[in-house]
């Protein structure tokens, strides 16, 4: 019997835009014509954050990929600041937002078990998650996070390469593309085949890389579909 041949990674795609408006305006196009997609093929848009702006959301399921044990209207949760800036905007049931159980605060390993039961029951339920990773961690926590407040939980590295695809908008360039051994987390951020990961970015970072530059084809999304 033949082995299994896996294809490796597909290279990071990163795309520059010259002014911040344009960088904004076709990341939320792009958000909006993966959850095209994603409704249309499966019924409902999964996507998790660690902060920053999406569509709207009413067929959209919301995590965070990272957040601090605070409470939920702390200053520094993430949650509270996509709520103030977001989630009062657009259209979304706010049982489609899952923010961590702060009746664990005080507990970083029920906090972490607990947000993880909940992907779980999001995903490896309905059968749509490998099997590599219903065996592994899916949050992890961690209590000594370089800047305040230093505890926090994480998705862990094989959860957030299974996405199908990652984002991130981002100036801090160069020690992740033209130099990825030098040890940032984002550099272990290498979605599993066929998921593909961007760097949306301004003309001014990008310009600090080596790395190649890929010119974002138009997207075929109504305005409407991320608030215009």
């Amino acid at each position: 019997m033949s082995a299994t041949v896996h294809q490796p990674p597909s290279a990071p795609i990163l795309i520059s835009f010259a002014a911040k408006n344009g960088l904004v305006e076709s990341l939320a196009a792009f958000i909006a014509k993966a959850s095209k997609e994603s409704i249309d093929k499966k019924g409902k848009f999964t996507v998790a954050i660690s902060g920053g702006s999406l569509p709207n959301l009413l067929r959209r399921h919301v995590y965070y990929v990272d957040e601090r044990v605070v409470p939920l209207d702390h200053p520094d949760s993430n949650h509270k600041l996509c709520k103030d800036n977001l989630w009062s905007r657009v259209s979304i049931p706010e049982d489609q937002i899952h923010p961590i159980d702060v009746n664990y605060l005080d507990d970083l390993e029920e906090l972490s078990d607990a947000y993880e039961k909940n992907l779980i029951h999001e995903f490896a339920q309905k059968d749509s998650a490998p099997t590599l990773l219903k065996a592994i961690r899916w949050v992890a926590y961690i209590e000594d996070s370089p800047k305040p407040p230093s505890k926090r939980i994480t998705f862990t590295y094989p959860v957030i390469n299974h996405a199908s695809r990652i984002v991130f908008k981002a100036d801090v360039l160069h020690s992740v593309l033209d130099d990825p051994e030098a040890g940032l987390p984002a550099a272990r951020v290498k979605p599993v085949f066929p998921g593909q990961l961007y760097w949306f970015t301004d003309d001014a970072a990008a310009a600090k890389v080596t790395y190649p530059k890929t010119q974002l084809q138009t997207l075929e999304v109504d305005p409407g579909d991320y608030g215009r």
